[in-house]
C-alpha cells in the first residue's frame, strides 16, 4: 500500500485516475484532457500501471485505459478507522455544541 500512497501523492496522477472514473480513455484522450506532453502522459501511465491502479487494453494502434478499483479499496479500508474516528469526534463536538446553546 505504500506504494499506492507514492503514486498517488503526485497530482498529475490523481487528475489521470479522476478521468479514468468515467470509463476508459486512450492515451490522446488523457493527453487533450490534461493539457500535458504524450511522453508525459505515458510516462505517469505507466507508473500508474505498474502500481496496478490502471489496466491497458490494447485495440489495434491505440491503448485503452481503464481504473482498477482494487489498489483504491485498500487504501480506503485503511483509512476507515480514521474516519470513523474523526466522525465520532465531530459528533461529540456537535452534542458539546448544542449543549451550550441550551
Amino acid at each position: 500500500m505504500a506504494v499506492t500512497f507514492e503514486v498517488l501523492a503526485e497530482p498529475n496522477r490523481r487528475r489521470i485516475l479522476d478521468l479514468l472514473r468515467d470509463g476508459e480513455r486512450s492515451v490522446g484522450d488523457l493527453v487533450d484532457e490534461l493539457a500535458l506532453s504524450q511522453p508525459s502522459v505515458s510516462k505517469h501511465l505507466r507508473t500508474l500501471r505498474e502500481a496496478g491502479l490502471v489496466v491497458v487494453r490494447p485495440d489495434a494502434q491505440r491503448r485503452w485505459y481503464q481504473l482498477r478499483s482494487e489498489p483504491l479499496r485498500e487504501v480506503d479500508a485503511w483509512l476507515d478507522p480514521y474516519r470513523r474516528a474523526w466522525a465520532e469526534r465531530l459528533d461529540a463536538l456537535e452534542r458539546h455544541l448544542d449543549d451550550m446553546e441550551d
